[in-house]
């Protein structure tokens, strides 16, 4: 049921990619460019992080959901589906984070 919400939003944003930017705030977003997104995904990041900072339960849901929503807006924009994602995570389920860092050459500190 939860796959059915992420399925549902990804189909949405991507008919906002046709729809006009005086309509619709997404389609907007799109009509301003990468680097809008990545603004709006940098600043739900910001206030996710200070609702956690903050401890008040239904504040980090709704910055989370904000969150989210603007990285799959991001996902859109690139033409990457949230199955994409859903089957990296599922690829790392199991797997301890230090050994999956590694063998991306990441840092595991």
């Amino acid at each position: 049921m939860n796959n059915d919400i992420l399925d549902r939003l990804a189909l949405t944003l991507e008919a906002r990619k046709q729809a006009d930017p005086q309509s619709s705030y997404v389609a907007k977003l799109y009509h301003k460019g990468l680097d809008a997104i990545l603004k709006k995904v940098a600043e739900e990041a910001a206030e996710t992080i200070m609702a956690a900072k903050d401890g008040v339960r239904e504040k980090i849901i709704y910055e989370t959901a904000d969150l989210w929503f603007h990285s799959m807006v991001l996902l859109a924009q690139q033409g990457i589906h949230p199955d994409e994602i859903l089957n990296e995570l599922a690829r790392r389920e199991g797997l301890s984070g230090i050994v999956e860092k590694a063998s991306r050459g990441k840092d595991t500190k």
